[in-house]
């Protein structure tokens, strides 16, 4: 029987409606659809230059049923966090009618990895700073996929891209990933969180903490890209829940301050399971290149136990 939280979300009109150009299997079209779904309160989006924007927003055709912007790759947060410092503005003065009894109007940024992690970094961390209400939402699938498949600094150790091609002098991008979520994190704003949308509710919980704070907050959310992986669009919920059962992609929520663990598997899987998947890996599992998936297995496993070090700590301060 369903809950009548799911009855009522099922009930809402679509906030991103079907028809629009993104891949089979895409991770961000099921993340911006549960992001959108996961709330009641109006929403303004600003979406930076990437798949999103260029796939729902053809001209003169749109797929967002809720008002958005579309700006480049470098400012999506100084977008959104204009609209919201001028809206506020505008209601001080009168000039749009008071939401009396009424849900206050939200503000969302959206962006891939290059337009977070890399091009657009800087604006992100001025927004962050400046402690404007908004949330950002980062749909990183590890490369710039919109522009010919490049690494970005969100593209994990060992990927194959056009920019680290896996051949005869490399293999495969030889850099560890930035961990963009800390950095948020490093602002003390009031809350940070990672997300995967094989794990709709933990998501979608997260959303909703996230927009009804007071104050900026940061979702890094796992997001599955078929084409520049190399893997079936059919498997793409497969891989976002074998993310985070493998803990590539640990799901946790630091909320003023305090650090939290919001999935803990059962079994730890082995990072081959995720990474067999996609072809973008498919070199690894060639004769000479063992020492790379052991490095990838020992690194997972020694962030994991220290998230579940910090998490413990944390709990055993909150109990005292």
């Amino acid at each position: 029987m369903p809950s009548a939280a799911l009855l009522e979300i099922a009930s809402r009109g679509e906030p991103v409606a079907g028809g629009h150009r993104l891949c089979s299997g895409c991770g961000a079209g099921v993340i911006i659809r549960q992001m959108l779904t996961a709330t009641d309160y109006p929403t303004v989006v600003s979406n930076a230059t990437g798949c999103v924007e260029v796939c729902t927003s053809v001209y003169p055709f749109t797929a967002w049923n809720v008002p958005w912007i579309h700006n480049g790759f470098e400012n999506a947060a100084a977008t959104i966090t204009g609209a919201e410092a001028a809206y506020r503005a505008m209601e001080r003065r009168g000039d749009v009618p008071k939401r009396k009894n009424k849900k206050p109007m939200k503000f969302i940024a959206l962006g891939g990895d290059g337009g977070t992690y890399d091009i657009g970094l800087q604006s992100l961390s001025g927004a962050l700073e400046r402690g404007h209400d908004f949330v950002y939402i980062c749909y990183d699938n590890g490369a710039y996929m919109n522009t010919g498949i490049q690494r970005s600094s969100a593209s994990p150790f060992g990927a194959n891209t056009t920019t680290s091609p896996a051949g005869v002098v490399i293999q495969g991008k030889q850099e560890e990933r930035k961990n963009l979520t800390a950095i948020a994190a490093a602002h003390d704003i009031p809350f940070v969180a990672t997300a995967s949308p094989g794990y709709y509710m933990d998501f979608t919980r997260k959303v909703k903490k996230a927009l009804d704070v007071n104050g900026p907050a940061f979702l890094n959310v796992f997001a599955v890209c078929p084409l520049g992986w190399r893997s079936e669009p059919e498997d793409s919920q497969i891989l976002a829940r074998s993310s985070v059962e493998t803990c590539v992609w640990p799901l946790y929520e630091i909320e003023d301050g305090r650090f939290r663990l919001t999935f803990r598997p059962n079994v730890k899987r082995p990072v081959t399971e995720y990474l067999q998947l996609q072809g973008r890996f498919s070199h690894l599992f060639k004769a000479g290149n063992e020492d790379m998936l052991t490095h990838i297995q020992e690194r997972v496993d020694a962030e994991w136990e220290q998230l579940l070090k910090r998490d413990r700590r944390e709990r055993e301060e909150n109990s005292g």
